[in-house]
Formats: C-alpha cells, structure tokens, sequence
C-alpha cells in the first residue's frame, strides 16, 4: 500500500514503507511516580514502533496518558497516546490534543473508553460528549483542514499533525456487522487500526478477507492484536469473562496438555505462530503486542518471531 505520508510519526513511515508494523501497549501507574513508566520502557526500546500508553484502562485513575507518553519519549519511545471519551468533552479533547503535539506526541488512539461502572470511581459521571467515530472526525479536522469543531481557524504552523489511530473488535457479534463498524472508522478518517486481543484465527480471518474486499485495508492499515496466554486459567477465563474475545476450544486443550510451569512458555510460541501467520495474511500490516504489566516479555517474543531489528526510516 503506497499512501502519502502526513506526519513526522515513526509508526506512519514504517508502515508507508512496507515494512511490518510493531506498537506495544505501556500501562500509566496508579501512582505519580515516573520511575515505573521507565522501568517498563527499557523493554520497550529498539522492539516497537511505537507504544500505546493507555488512557485510564479499565476506567481505574492512573497517571494521565499524556504524562505517561512524554516520559516513556524520554526513554527513547514512540508514544501513541490514547484518548478516550469517557472523561472529556470535546473542549477538553481539542485543547489536549493541541497541547499533546505542542509537547511533541505524534500519534493519538481515540477510543471511547470502559464506562466507569467497571473501574475505581462507578459513582462518577461519564461524558461520552462524542464517540470514538466522532474523536477521528475532529483529529482530521484539525489535522487536515485547520479547523476546531467550532469552526475556528487554526494557522498552518499550530495544526497537530497527528497520526490518528483507532480500534477494531472482529469477535464482538453480530459477526456480520463489524466490518460495517470499521468502515465507518475509515471513512471518518483513521489512518490506522489496532484490534482487540485475537485468539480465534478462523474468524479474524473471515474479518479481513471482507476487509481487503471491501478495499478498506487499501485505506489504513490494519494491526491484529497479540496477546500471549499465560497459563491455562488466564485462557479460560478470557474464554468465560472478557465480552468480544473469543478462544477457541483447541487453544484451551493444548494449553491443558501443558506442564503448569511451561505453559507460559506455550502462550508465547502460541503467539509467535499467530505472528508468523499475520506476516502472511494479506491487508495485516503489522501487530500490536499487548502484555500489560508483562513487557519484559516484549523482547523475547519480537525475538523469537524475527520482528527485529525494527527499520530505520
């Protein structure tokens, strides 16, 4: 796929070049404490693209993206700082966004966000002023036309040029819809996507079989999401309590047939089979590697799956 590059974002130029994506995933501390967000980054470094730096994940207080991402920069990161709309409004959303490019983030994930019923604060108000679709438009908007929602002009030096990035969920039903859901992520503007955890292969790859029929991979690029298993209760209960994450039966009888102290050790080549596939699998540009509070894992698996070394451009 042969696009125009709009950025200064690392991300966007491996990905035009052709070369096959990695973004890893930074979770924030629940603390104010920069020490943590280093410690995780040193795993990070010379293994990813770029790295998502989450946004009060699971609705639960943490240190703010923004933050976080200009920290984990210090570091020799990426940052691809996440943005959800559950906390703002859309004057909130624009100033950040203003300020994040002003402060040097070069990509945004907008999201809508878990409601708050999940998290540490159930008793606050959500805001969901606008949706995700929504959040995309206005990047764009700003981005490409020099615009605010208000219709403010912007001068060409203080447009933020940002990559902007989105998710997409294969598993969520009904089946049929979610291709339908992403097209309308892409025409609103998205110039890439990051799925959710993906475990079921025969359905993600109906999902992209539809996708690159539908020329939405000649649009944006599209990340699947890894996440190795742990251990046999971890797929278990992804199978049993995660909404719109399916793990297929084989994958919990071949983790059964796991010694408890290797299955770890299964979870990852399990993994690295995926990315051997998804390097195969035509309109997948790259993965999106997520092991929260497991980076230091990150190394072996871009290791043993041959991602490095990560090219230059």
């Amino acid at each position: 796929m042969t696009r125009e590059i709009r950025t200064n974002s690392n991300l966007e130029k491996v990905l035009a070049s052709g070369a096959f994506g990695v973004t890893g995933e930074l979770g924030p501390p629940r603390h104010a404490s920069a020490h943590e967000v280093a410690e995780k980054a040193k795993h990070l470094v010379g293994n990813v693209d770029s790295v998502n730096i989450t946004d009060n994940q699971t609705a639960v207080v943490r240190m703010s993206s923004l933050a976080a991402g200009l920290l984990a920069q210090k570091e020799g990161l990426e940052a691809n700082m996440q943005m959800v709309c559950r906390d703002r409004n859309r004057i909130a959303m624009q100033s950040d966004l203003l300020g994040a490019y002003a402060l040097g983030i070069k990509n945004i994930l907008c999201l809508s966000g878990d409601h708050q019923k999940f998290g540490d604060h159930p008793q606050s108000k959500n805001v969901f002023d606008i949706d995700s679709i929504n959040l995309i438009q206005t990047v764009k908007l700003m981005r490409d036309e020099g615009r605010l929602l208000s219709g403010q002009e912007l001068p060409p030096e203080g447009r933020p040029k940002l990559f902007i990035g989105g998710a997409y969920n294969p598993f969520a039903d009904p089946e049929d819809y979610r291709v339908y859901r992403v097209a309308k992520k892409v025409e609103a503007g998205v110039d890439f996507l990051q799925s959710q955890c993906i475990y079921d292969m025969d359905r993600f790859r109906r999902f992209m079989a539809r996708a690159v029929d539908m020329g939405l991979t000649e649009k944006t690029y599209f990340l699947a999401g890894v996440t190795p298993l742990k251990n046999l209760g971890m797929a278990r209960y992804m199978k049993n309590n995660v909404p719109g994450i399916t793990v297929p039966d084989e994958l919990i009888e071949r983790l059964k047939g796991v010694p408890k102290d290797k299955q770890s050790d299964e979870g990852i080549k399990i993994a690295c089979e995926q990315i051997q596939e998804f390097k195969e699998m035509k309109g997948v540009a790259g993965v999106h590697l997520m092991l929260i509070e497991w980076e230091h894992m990150v190394p072996v698996i871009v290791k043993e799956a041959k991602l490095t070394p990560r090219p230059k451009v």
